[in-house]
This record gives C-alpha cells, structure tokens and sequence, in this order.
C-alpha cells in the first residue's frame, strides 16, 4: 500500500449571511480519527513554530485565521504550502518534517491529530530524521481501516449521561502552554472533554448583530471555544436560562444533548470553534423551540 501523500484538502463552506461555517469530520474530510485537537496563538512576528518530525502521528492544519506557511521536507526535498483560508487544510501525513513560518498578525493554526501525545514520537534533530529517512522502512505506515474506527465501537454511556439543566453545562478553564514563539492550548477526546471528538467545526467571518445556533441535539454533545474575539451562548433548558461569556481561546463550555444553545454578541473577528461527540445527523439536530419543548416533555415522561 502506499504511504499518503502530504496535501491541501478543501473542506466544506457552509455560507450563511450569518457568518461562514466549515466542517472536519474524521475519515470523511481527513484519513484519520481525531484523537488531539490544539491550537496556537499569539505568535510574535518571525517566529517559527514546529521544527519536527512524528513516527507515527497524521496531523491536519488550518489557518483559522490570519496566515502561515508550513513548510514540508521529506529528507530530500522541501515544498512549502502556504495557509491562508478557514476552509483549506493541509494533511501531513507522519515520517514529515514540518515547520509553520511566516505568521501574520493575529493569526490562529488548528491542529487536528491522529495520535495522543508522546514525547518518544517525537523527531526533533534534523541530522537523526535525514538518517531516519534513508531507511523508509523504519517510518511506520498508518492507513485507517475504516471498520475499525472508534466512533463505531461502545460509548461510555456514563461519560456521555444527557443533560437535563443549564447547570449541567459545564464552563471549563483548558490547558494554555506559554512559548516565546507563540502560545497554545490543547484538548483529548475523553480526557478535556468527556466524549470522543468525532466532528470539528468552526463560524467564521460573522457580520456584527447575527445570532447563531439556535436549535438542541438530542445525542450530540458540543464544546464550544471562542478562538478569537468573543461572544455570549444563551443555554435553555426549557425552564431555565443562563447565559455564558466565552472571551479567552483557553476557555471552553461543555454542552450536553437536551440543551437549547444560542450564540449572540459576537466580536469582530470572532471565531467559534466547536468539538462534538458525533458526524453530522440532521435527525439529532431539533430547530424549532415549540419542537424542543415537547422533546423535553417527552423525556420527562419516559424518566417518571
């Protein structure tokens, strides 16, 4: 079989005069389950961030915003591809050495990646990976075998118990790592959020005034992050309302299924980056609140 090969994919944009969205969902848009999801900001000006290569990690990389060059080298020869758009990525695929130069002000880098961290996947001196790449036996081969994936096997259910309160939505500080070239934060499925990362999406260029969301799932979990700017969820449980300022890229909010979300006040240059449990099912979405109302009566019932 051969080894995938480093590329631009052109992910889904959804255009709305709302403000934009785009999807990531593992094996559809990317080859890969998405097991670590972080993101880096905050980059002075002429910095570099990377500068390394993964034994056996597949990452795909997203400007959300601003612009940046990631420089791609097999060993003998380097191709740079620049970043520049919220609905083009980049897939490197592992045996890459990589580094993601030339930021502009305020930009923001995505990275979805195949594998948990671990300092021994690491390839961090320049003269070892040329070695390294002499031997492409010794770089392991990572296809997916798509029957194999983890949104098809057992969901801990206990992990995964469905909201009935705007008090079981959960405002959670996340891990910021402070570097002179750039800060970053990041998140694993199951560990920083209690639910498996099967989907990725994000709203982007949102005209000042407009409201998004709007509608309840009634399996899908979310964790909403503002990656850039601000603004404000509206949480409803049909009896309840609360109301939470998302205003830092190292906070996020858990929101279980059963919970009418709404987002509004949104910032200028604001970005909404939203994780969730499940691919997209228009079935799990309900979009009308006399709809929801009489979702959460139901399930009262079948709880008596």
């Amino acid at each position: 079989m051969m080894k995938p090969e480093t590329k631009i994919i052109q992910l889904p944009k959804i255009e709305d005069p709302r403000g934009n969205l785009s999807i990531i969902e593992q094996i559809k848009q990317i080859p890969f389950e998405i097991r670590r999801v972080h993101w880096i900001y905050d980059v002075p000006g002429g910095c570099d961030r990377g500068g390394h290569a993964y034994r056996e990690t597949q990452e795909f990389i997203v400007a959300l915003s601003g612009s940046f060059d990631v420089i791609v080298d097999d060993g003998t020869k380097k191709k740079t591809y620049p970043l520049n758009r919220s609905y083009f990525g980049l897939y490197v695929p592992n045996g890459m050495w990589r580094t993601m130069t030339n930021f502009s002000t305020n930009s923001l880098a995505l990275v979805l990646s195949s594998t948990e961290y671990d300092e021994n996947d690491y390839v961090t001196d320049y003269a070892e990976y040329q070695e390294w790449r002499k031997n492409p036996s010794m770089i392991p081969h990572s296809p997916v075998d798509i029957t194999s994936v983890r949104m098809n096997e057992p969901v801990n259910r206990q992990l995964l118990a469905n909201g009935k309160s705007v008090s079981d939505c959960s405002l959670c500080e996340l891990n910021k790592m402070h570097d002179p070239e750039g800060n970053l934060t990041y998140m694993y499925e199951n560990v920083h959020v209690p639910f498996p990362i099967n989907r990725v999406f994000y709203f982007y260029d949102i005209p000042s005034g407009e409201n998004r969301g709007a509608h309840a799932h009634k399996k899908c979990h979310q964790f909403m992050i503002a990656a850039s700017g601000s603004f404000e969820v509206v949480l409803d449980d049909g009896m309840n309302k609360r109301s939470v300022l998302l205003n830092r890229p190292f906070w996020g909010l858990h929101v279980p299924p059963g919970i009418w979300a709404s987002e509004q006040g949104f910032s200028s240059g604001s970005i909404c980056l939203v994780l969730a449990s499940e691919g997209y099912d228009e079935d799990d979405y309900i979009r009308s609140y006399e709809d929801f109302l009489n979702y959460i009566k139901l399930e009262k019932k079948g709880c008596d």
